[in-house]
Formats: C-alpha cells, sequence, structure tokens
C-alpha cells in the first residue's frame, strides 16, 4: 500500500466537487472507527472509506456503473483486493445479483452512507455543526423517509448485519466524525 496522501491526491485528481470530498473525508473517518471496534486494520478499512467513490464523476454517479468502476480505476494502486471488493461492493446495484456478505462490504454501504444523514442532521441544527448532533436525532431522521430522501436508510440499516444496533452505529459516525467536522466543511 502506498501513503494516505498519495490516494488522498489521487482521489482530488478524479473528485472535484468539494462536498464529494467532504463524504469521502467522512466515509473514511466512520470507516477508521468501524476498523477499531472490529479489530480490523484501520488504515486499510479507512482508504476503502476515502475512496469509494473514486468513479462519481466519471460515471456520472451511474447506479449501474458506480463502485465497480471505482474498483476496476483502483487495480493498479497497489491495494488490498479486499479493499477493491468493498468499493465494488458498496453499491449492489452495479454488481448485478451479487449481494454483500462480507463484515467489510457491509461496514462500507452502511458507514459511508450514514455520513449523508448526519451530514444532513447538523444542517439542521442552529449552528450546524456535527459535534452538535446527537444520537437520538439521527435515529428519529431515520424514520422521516422525507427528510434526506435520497439517503438510503436500508444500507445504514446493514449495521445490523455487522452486530451493531442503529444507535450505537449513529453514535459511533458521530464521534469519528466530530473531530475532524471543521475538515468537513461544518
Amino acid at each position: 500500500m502506498r501513503s494516505r496522501e498519495h490516494y488522498l491526491t489521487l482521489l482530488k485528481s478524479h473528485i472535484k466537487n468539494p462536498k464529494m470530498i467532504a463524504h469521502s473525508l467522512a466515509s473514511e473517518a466512520v470507516m477508521k472507527a468501524l476498523a477499531c471496534r472490529f479489530g480490523e486494520n484501520e488504515d486499510v478499512w479507512g482508504l476503502a472509506g476515502l475512496l469509494h467513490d473514486i468513479d462519481v464523476e466519471i460515471t456520472g454517479a451511474d447506479p449501474l456503473r458506480h463502485g465497480p468502476e471505482g474498483a476496476t480505476m483502483l487495480q493498479q494502486e497497489d491495494l488490498p483486493a479486499e479493499v477493491l471488493d468493498a468499493i465494488a461492493m458498496h453499491n449492489e446495484k452495479a454488481t448485478g445479483e451479487k449481494k454483500r456478505t462480507t463484515l467489510f462490504q457491509h461496514a462500507l454501504a452502511a458507514g459511508e452512507t450514514i455520513t449523508g444523514l448526519i451530514f444532513a442532521v447538523a444542517l439542521v441544527y442552529p449552528d450546524k455543526k456535527i459535534s452538535s448532533v446527537k444520537t437520538k436525532s439521527v435515529t428519529k431522521r431515520m424514520k422521516e423517509k422525507i427528510f434526506a430522501a435520497s439517503v438510503n436508510r436500508e444500507a445504514i440499516l446493514e449495521c445490523d448485519a455487522i452486530g451493531i444496533p442503529l444507535n450505537e452505529f449513529a453514535q459511533l459516525a458521530l464521534d469519528a466524525l466530530s473531530p475532524i467536522e471543521e475538515e468537513l466543511g461544518f
């Protein structure tokens, strides 16, 4: 594996939208927290979070191409096979009938998706700070389908597949994002 700086530079060479960069950094933080919880390699899991959307601008977020195309782009980047697999599988729509089955796959799908919900919740708080968001607000907004309607709640609920109840998962994500909220633009 190369350095994080190498992969961050690579990400920024493919992603120009600052909000997508923030999403990638947030996903990295959540994945590192999940790796810590499961005793996995934080650098490896963090890179999956950082790079999972590297193809989003190239594919136009096409649900039939996004994910697997990113994994293909990254094949020459000296990444572990499990990272490429998780990136390919984070968007099941593009994988045909193949479904997520591994801890890493479920963690990336749930972890990257909850960041969008947390961003949306933070933006309705008076100070618009992630550090002000309460776990209860995240779980309450999960039930409101019209709130942040584009957030895939089924993907977030894959936290159950990795053995973490929603309220604990939301708190883990908030704890991971709060220290980097300024870097994320909050």
